[in-house]
C-alpha cells in the first residue's frame, strides 16, 4: 500500500469519525431539547392518597394504571395486573386511577366508589370487568344491568344508591378528570412503572416489565 492510499485512507476514516461523532452530537442534542420541552411527570399527580391500591404502600416497585371501567383493553389487561399482585404481593403496588372517556364510566366509578365504601371493592371490580360487553355498550351504556352485577357481586345496592353522590366520590372524578388531563392520558390503560410510562405494553410485556423492576430492586 502507498502513501497516496494511506492518505486517502485517513482522510476517509476521519471524515467518517467526524460525520459519526456530528451525528451523535446532534441525536445527544435533540434529546436534550425533548427532555427540556416535556415537563416530568409529577408524582402527586400519579398517585393520590385516596386512589385505590393493592400492595404494601412501602413496596419497592409501584404499577400506576390509568383505567376506564368501560374500555375493553382495559378488561383485557386485568388479569395481567391481577398475575402480577398474585407473583408479587410484597414487592409490587398496583394503584388504580380513573379515567371516565367512555359514556356511563362516570357512573361505573360511582358504583365501585360505593363498593370500596362497603369494603367490597375488589369483587365488585372483578365482577363489572367479567360482565362489561352486557353492560359497557357504546352509546347505550346500561348503567341499571351495571348497578345489578355489583349487587349480584355483594354491594348493599340500597346503601350505595344512597350514597351514590356523596361528595367524597364527586370529588374523586374531578380530581382524576384533573390528573389525567395534567399528566396528559389519552388512552386506556395507561401504565407508569415507578414513575416511568411504559409505551404501548402487551400482556406479556407488561408482566416482564415489573418482573424486571422486582429483580432489579
Amino acid at each position: 500500500m502507498n502513501r497516496r492510499t494511506l492518505l486517502i485512507g485517513a482522510s476517509a476514516l476521519g471524515l467518517a469519525a467526524f460525520g459519526g461523532g456530528a451525528f451523535f452530537l446532534t441525536r445527544r442534542q435533540q434529546l436534550t431539547e425533548a427532555e427540556a420541552v416535556t415537563p416530568a411527570v409529577d408524582e402527586a399527580q400519579l398517585i393520590r392518597d385516596y386512589s385505590p391500591s393493592f400492595g404494601p404502600d412501602e413496596a419497592p416497585v409501584t404499577l400506576v394504571e390509568f383505567f376506564d371501567p368501560s374500555c375493553e383493553a382495559c378488561r383485557a389487561f386485568h388479569p395481567a395486573v391481577q398475575a402480577i399482585r398474585e407473583e408479587f404481593p410484597e414487592q409490587v403496588r398496583v394503584v388504580m386511577r380513573y379515567t371516565v372517556f367512555h359514556e356511563g364510566s362516570d357512573e361505573a366509578v360511582r358504583i365501585l366508589e360505593t363498593a370500596r365504601m362497603q369494603d367490597k371493592f375488589e369483587p365488585v371490580l372483578n365482577a363489572i370487568l367479567k360482565q362489561q360487553p352486557a353492560w359497557a355498550v357504546h352509546g347505550a351504556p346500561r348503567m341499571d344491568l351495571a348497578w345489578q352485577i355489583a349487587a349480584a357481586a355483594g354491594l348493599d345496592l340500597e346503601r350505595a344508591k344512597s350514597d351514590r353522590l356523596f361528595p367524597g366520590i364527586t370529588a374523586i372524578l374531578n380530581q382524576d378528570k384533573a390528573d389525567v388531563e395534567a399528566v396528559g392520558i389519552r388512552q386506556t390503560p395507561t401504565f407508569f412503572l415507578n414513575g416511568r410510562e411504559l409505551s404501548e405494553p402487551s400482556l406479556d410485556g407488561l408482566i416482564a416489565e415489573v418482573r424486571s423492576a422486582v429483580e432489579s430492586t
